[in-house]
C-alpha cells in the first residue's frame, strides 16, 4: 500500500492483493522504520469500521507513531465488491483546516 502525504492531503493506493486482503480481513497495515530506537516507526493502516459503528463517513485516527484511515462498512463493501476505483473524503482536523483523504485501487501495480 502506497502512502502519499502532501499539503493537507493523504492518499493510499492499494494493489489488487491488498484490496482483496482488505475485503477479507477489514485491515491492511504497514510499518515504516526511521531509526533503531524504540518509537522511531510509523504504522499506517486502512481499516474497515464494524457494521455496528454509527460512523457514516471516512474517519482518521492518529496517535504518535500510528495513523489509520477508518472506512464505514457499507463504503468498504461497495469499494471492494465493485469496479469503483476509489473514494475520497474531506475531514475537519482543526478549526478552519481540512485534510483531504483519497483511497484508490492501484490495479496496474504488481508489487
Amino acid at each position: 500500500m502506497k502512502l502519499r502525504l502532501e499539503e493537507n492531503s493523504l492518499r493510499l493506493r492499494l494493489s489488487e492483493a491488498e484490496v482483496a486482503q482488505f475485503a477479507h480481513t477489514g485491515r491492511v497495515a504497514y510499518t515504516i522504520t526511521f531509526g533503531p530506537a524504540a518509537g522511531q516507526t510509523l504504522e499506517y493502516a486502512l481499516e474497515k469500521l464494524p457494521a455496528t459503528a454509527t460512523a457514516e463517513a471516512v474517519q482518521l485516527r492518529y496517535a504518535a507513531g500510528a495513523l489509520a484511515v477508518e472506512v464505514p462498512a457499507a463504503l468498504a463493501q461497495e469499494w471492494t465488491n465493485t469496479e469503483k476505483n476509489g473514494f475520497s473524503a474531506q475531514i475537519v482536523v482543526a478549526e478552519g483546516r481540512e485534510l483531504r483523504i483519497l483511497v484508490e485501487k492501484d490495479l496496474d501495480c504488481r508489487h
